[in-house]
């Protein structure tokens, strides 16, 4: 068992149709001292409903659900919660999906097979909102860009350093701190950068970032 790196356990609500993939899962988190969950959900539209009054930091989405299904929900999550984080968990490596979970503003992407202790770290990074896909969800994403040019090729060095803070999980404000420029100067980096990247949100540049190596990766330059 990993120790705790914090005082306080990062609050998981679990959303799947299946009860035994819920009861798997539920199993999984507690053998986590750092992860306590706080509720289960049956479909999307029950996901939001408990969202409000649950108030995890983190949701396990699956996608293919009924009533609603795990792209909408993490849409209507996000935007109703914005400081509750998402992450995909499913069994379909469906490009639509992934690109659907994403663009709704998951910051995870991850499949079912997933080892426990990867889907933990998933966990812990998507609380400090920095981006985890899955290798198949990365081939999914940089698969239309063969035969082009690199991702970023033209992206400017304070682009690349915005990118890199970005990856960070740092928000605008952050951004602007630690550069010391203007949040709209940020904006404008921000918007430029996913341009470039040809992605939809920051989460995709991010992924995109990582798996080209455009910027380091969080924590490489620690020992």
């Amino acid at each position: 068992m990993p120790p705790l790196n914090e005082t306080t356990p990062i609050r998981v609500m679990l959303v799947d149709d299946h009860d035994m993939v819920r009861s798997g899962l539920s199993v999984f988190l507690e053998t986590f001292d750092d992860l306590q969950l706080v509720g289960e959900a049956a479909n999307g539209a029950e996901a939001v409903r408990l969202c409000a009054e649950l108030e995890p930091d983190v949701v396990l989405m699956d996608l293919v659900m009924p009533e609603m299904d795990g792209v909408e929900a993490i849409r209507t999550i996000r935007q109703d919660h914005p400081a509750v984080q998402c992450i995909a968990l499913t069994s379909f490596d469906d490009r639509g999906l992934v690109q659907g979970a994403l663009q709704a503003g998951a910051v995870g992407f991850l499949f079912k097979n997933v080892a426990i202790d990867e889907l933990a770290g998933a966990i812990r990074a998507a609380k400090k909102g920095r981006p985890t896909l899955d290798p198949e969800a990365f081939r999914i994403l940089v698969q239309a860009t063969d035969g082009l040019p690199p991702p970023g090729h033209d992206l400017t060095r304070r682009e690349l350093e915005v990118l890199a803070l970005l990856v960070e999980g740092l928000s605008n404000p952050q951004i602007a701190a630690r550069l010391v420029i203007g949040r709209a100067t940020v904006k404008t980096h921000v918007s430029n950068i996913l341009s470039k990247l040809g992605v939809s949100n920051r989460v995709e540049a991010a992924a995109l970032a990582l798996e080209n190596h455009l910027v380091p990766s969080p924590g490489s330059d620690r020992e």
